[in-house]
């Protein structure tokens, strides 16, 4: 089983890295491989509804979005990382995830469907909880299964070294990557023993005037 840890921040070992990191060693103690992916510091656009992704399956834009969606469905389980950037996500994660899993669904790759997901957050003082509920509509609007920790999954901090003071922040990771081990292990114990996936159906479309 394998985790893809995605870092948001452009600062490739920052706060979010320090976060990142702390649930990767708790997965890899729990017999869970891990890979991070750098969304890096090169300009990201957003979705521009160009329609391309819809005829050949991937962004029109070539770039970190077309390489992540190239692995995705290698992996068995995502965390995405982001600083607050103004009580939200980032600018270069944010147009990244609109990317990735639009051009996932008009594709029909179904890279993310019933893979647990979770979202980590840093910040110097506030926006988190902001900033958790962006993220995690990416995951619930893709039947992703949401995995939470006894807190929310959060770390203070103005430099890596003031994430590592925070003690409740790093255990609010290790018990992060944990559940999300046991989430995993408990999957595939329910495919091994021949628990079909729930019933499809196909997408219902309205809206507030029909």
């Amino acid at each position: 089983m394998k985790v893809l840890l995605v870092n948001g921040s452009p600062d490739e070992k920052g706060c979010t890295y320090t976060a990142l990191a702390e649930v990767v060693k708790t997965l890899n103690t729990e017999g869970i491989e891990t890979e991070y992916f750098q969304i890096g510091t090169k300009p990201l656009a957003g979705c521009i509804d160009c329609g391309t992704c819809r005829k050949t399956g991937h962004c029109v834009f070539h770039d970190k979005v077309n390489d992540f969606l190239e692995i995705a469905g290698g992996f068995d389980g995502f965390v995405f990382g982001s600083p607050v950037h103004y009580a939200s996500a980032g600018g270069a994660i944010t147009s990244f995830l609109d990317r990735v899993f639009y051009t996932d669904l008009c594709s029909g790759k179904h890279s993310f469907y019933l893979k647990p997901a979770a979202a980590v957050v840093s910040a110097r003082r506030a926006g988190t909880t902001a900033t958790l509920d962006q993220l995690n509509k990416y995951f619930t609007i893709s039947e992703m299964p949401v995995i939470s920790s006894r807190y929310w999954n959060m770390v203070h901090g103005n430099t890596p070294e003031d994430v590592k003071k925070d003690l409740e922040g790093l255990q609010v990771m290790r018990t992060l990557g944990r559940n999300m081990a046991w989430f995993l292990k408990c999957k595939e114990a329910g495919i091994k023993a021949g628990i079909p996936f729930p019933e499809h159906e196909e997408n219902t479309f309205t809206n507030f005037i029909r």
